[in-house]
C-alpha cells in the first residue's frame, strides 16, 4: 500500500506521485528513483555527447561540402531535430515509463494493429539502443587507436584484431560500471555533464587561439566554401552531410528509458529531452565553426591522414603532438562516458521489453538484482550482443560502419510510429504537464516528414562509384534484423502473434476503482495527490 501519511517529506510525496502515475500505466515501482531532474537532463546531454559525436562522424561532413556542410548543414538540421524532440517530449510527459515508445504505440494505435506495431517498435528500439552501444564503443576504439598513432608520430597503425580487442575491453568495462546501483549512476551524471561542457568550451575558445596562422582560415572559406570530395551532385552531397549532426545529436529517447528512475518524471523527462537538444545544437554549431576556422584548406590531407580521424588530425596540426594527444585523450574520456550511458539506457529498454515478455529469454532478463536494485542481467545481455556485433569489423569496414546508420534508421522507425499513431488513429490522447497545444500536429508532421526523408538518404553509399566492399549495408543488416523480428512475430505456434498482447500490467492498481487497460495512455487522468495505490505482485 502506497499512501500519503502525515509528516511525510516533500521528496517522499513526489516519489508517491511518480509511483501513482506509473501504477496508472500498469506497472509497479521496481527501481529506485534516484535521478533528480538535473541529473536526468545531464544524462540526456552526456548521452548525446555532442563533441565526441562530432569527432566520430566528421568524415561525413568534410567530403560532402566541407566548411559549408559543417557550419550551415548543422544549423539547417537543428530545427528539424528540435521538432522530433518536442513531439517525443509530449508523449513522454503523458506516459513516463521505461518502455516508452512501444508502450505509446500500443496505447494510441487501433486495436486491430496495435500488437504488431508495438512489437515492431519495441524491436526497432531495442536494436537501436544496442547498436548505439556498439557504434559508440567502436568509435571510441578507433579514437584510442588514433591517440596511439599521435603518440608514435603517426608511425603505428592498429590492425582489425587489435581494434576489436580494444572494443571488447571497453564493452566489458562499461558492463561492470553500469551494473552498479542507481544512486551511483545518478551522481555520476553530474561529473559527466561537467566534463562534456568544459571540453566543448575548450574546443570553441582555446582551439582558435592555439592554431598557427598557416592553418587559420578566412571567414569567406570557413563560412562560405563548399568542397565536394565525395562525387555526388553538390545538392545531394550536402544532404548526405546531415548524417553528422543527426548522429551527433541522437538518442532523443535516452531519458525516456530512465523514466522509472527519475523523480517528477512527467515533467523532468520532457524537459531533459528538449534541454539536451537545445544545448547540443548551440554548442555543436560553435564547435563546427571553430573547426572550420582552424582546419586549414587542404581537406583531402585531413581526410587521408595516417592518424585515421579528421578531427584528431586538425588538433595535431593546431596544437602539436603533445597538445593534440592531451586534448584527444579528453575527447576519448567523453566518448567513454557516452558509451557507458548508452549501455545504461539500452539495458533499461531491454528490461522493459522483457518485462512485457516480448524478448527471447524474457524470464531471465526480467530480473532486478537484489543488491544493486538494477537489471544486471539485461546489462550483460546487451553487452554480449554488442560484442557479437563488433565481429562485423572482420567482414569489412563498410559493414561495421553500417552500425552507425543502423542506429539512426532503427531509431527513426521507432520514433515515427508512436508520433504518427497519435494522429492517425482515433484515440483520446490526454497530454501530460508538458504539451504544445495547437502546435502539436504541425510539429509532429515536420518531425515525421524529415525522418522519413532521411531514412531513405541513409541507405545511400558514401560515393556514387562503389564496390561490394564499400557498399552501404545498412538496409541489409537492418532489413535482416527486422525480417527476423517479423518472422518471430508470425512464426507458427510459437510466434508473438499467438501470445504477445502488448504491455503487460504487473500490479493491480486501485485508484478510485479504475484499472489500466489497453488504452491506458488515452485514458490517463490527472491524479489526486491524496490517492493511495495498492500493489499486488504477480
Amino acid at each position: 500500500m502506497v499512501s500519503r501519511a502525515p509528516g511525510t517529506s516533500k521528496r517522499h510525496l513526489q516519489l508517491s506521485a511518480d509511483e501513482a502515475v506509473l501504477a496508472k500505466l500498469g506497472y509497479k515501482q521496481e527501481f529506485r528513483r534516484e535521478f533528480t531532474p538535473l541529473e536526468v537532463s545531464g544524462l540526456a546531454f552526456s548521452y548525446t555527447g555532442v563533441l565526441p559525436g562530432i569527432a566520430s562522424v566528421l568524415f561525413y561532413a568534410i567530403p560532402n561540402g566541407g566548411p559549408v556542410a559543417m557550419v550551415w548543414g548543422w544549423a539547417f538540421v537543428g530545427p528539424f531535430i528540435m521538432c522530433i524532440g518536442l513531439a517525443m517530449a509530449e508523449l513522454a510527459s503523458a506516459a513516463p515509463t521505461s518502455g516508452g515508445l512501444y508502450y505509446w504505440t500500443y496505447s494510441l494505435a487501433s486495436p486491430r494493429c496495435r500488437n504488431f506495431l508495438s512489437w515492431i517498435v519495441g524491436y526497432s528500439n531495442t536494436i537501436q539502443t544496442i547498436t548505439g552501444v556498439a557504434s559508440v564503443n567502436w568509435a571510441c576504439a578507433i579514437q584510442i587507436a588514433a591517440a596511439i598513432s599521435i603518440a608514435s608520430d603517426q608511425a603505428y597503425a592498429t590492425t582489425n584484431e587489435q581494434l576489436y580487442g580494444i572494443y571488447a575491453a571497453l564493452v566489458l568495462s562499461h558492463a561492470v560500471l553500469v551494473s552498479l546501483g542507481t544512486k551511483v549512476l545518478a551522481r555520476l551524471q553530474r561529473l559527466y555533464t561537467f566534463v562534456n561542457l568544459c571540453l566543448c568550451f575548450i574546443i570553441i575558445i582555446a582551439l582558435p587561439i592555439a592554431t598557427p596562422a598557416e592553418y587559420r582560415n578566412s571567414a569567406s572559406f570557413a563560412l562560405g566554401s563548399f568542397i565536394n570530395l565525395a562525387g555526388w551532385p553538390s545538392g545531394f552531397a550536402f544532404i548526405l552531410s546531415f548524417m553528422a549532426p543527426l548522429y551527433s545529436i541522437g538518442g532523443y529517447d535516452a531519458s525516456v528509458h530512465m523514466s522509472e528512475e527519475a523523480s517528477n518524471a512527467a515533467t523532468a523527462i520532457p524537459w531533459a529531452i528538449i534541454s539536451s537538444i537545445a544545448v547540443s545544437i548551440v554548442l555543436g554549431w560553435g564547435i563546427n565553426v571553430s573547426l572550420a576556422f582552424c582546419m586549414g584548406t587542404d581537406l583531402e590531407s585531413v581526410l587521408s591522414s595516417p592518424v585515421g580521424q579528421p578531427m584528431a588530425q586538425i588538433l595535431y596540426t593546431s596544437l602539436g603532438r603533445r597538445g593534440a594527444l592531451a586534448l584527444w585523450c579528453l575527447i576519448i574520456s567523453t566518448l567513454y562516458i557516452v558509451a557507458s550511458n548508452s549501455l545504461l539506457v539500452g539495458s533499461r529498454q531491454t528490461f522493459a521489453f522483457s518485462r512485457d515478455g516480448a524478448l527471447p529469454f524474457s524470464r531471465y532478463l526480467y530480473r532486478i538484482n537484489g543488491y544493486t536494485k538494477t537489471p544486471v542481467n539485461t546489462v550483460w545481455f546487451d553487452a554480449i550482443f554488442v560484442l557479437v556485433i563488433g565481429l562485423l569489423a572482420f567482414v569489412s569496414t563498410a559493414a561495421i560502419n553500417a552500425v552507425f546508420t543502423i542506429g539512426l534508421t532503427a531509431s527513426y522507425v521507432s520514433y515515427i510510429t508512436p508520433i504518427t499513431t497519435r494522429f492517425a488513429f482515433k484515440n483520446d490522447f490526454k497530454p501530460g504537464p508538458f504539451h504544445l497545444g495547437k502546435l502539436s500536429f504541425p510539429v509532429a508532421a515536420i518531425a515525421v516528414s524529415s525522418m522519413v526523408f532521411m531514412i531513405i538518404v541513409f541507405f545511400f553509399p558514401a560515393t556514387p562509384q562503389t564496390t561490394a566492399q564499400e557498399m552501404n549495408y545498412t538496409v541489409v543488416v537492418l532489413g535482416g534484423y527486422m525480417a527476423l523480428a517479423i518472422f518471430w512475430y508470425y512464426c507458427p505456434t510459437y510466434g508473438g502473434v499467438h501470445w504477445f498482447n502488448g504491455p503487460v500490467a504487473n500490479l493491480t492498481p486501485v485508484v478510485e476503482g479504475e484499472h489500466r487497460d489497453g488504452n491506458a495512455l488515452s485514458e490517463k487522468e490527472q491524479h489526486d495527490p491524496e490517492l493511495s495505490v495498492s500493489v499486488v505482485e504477480v
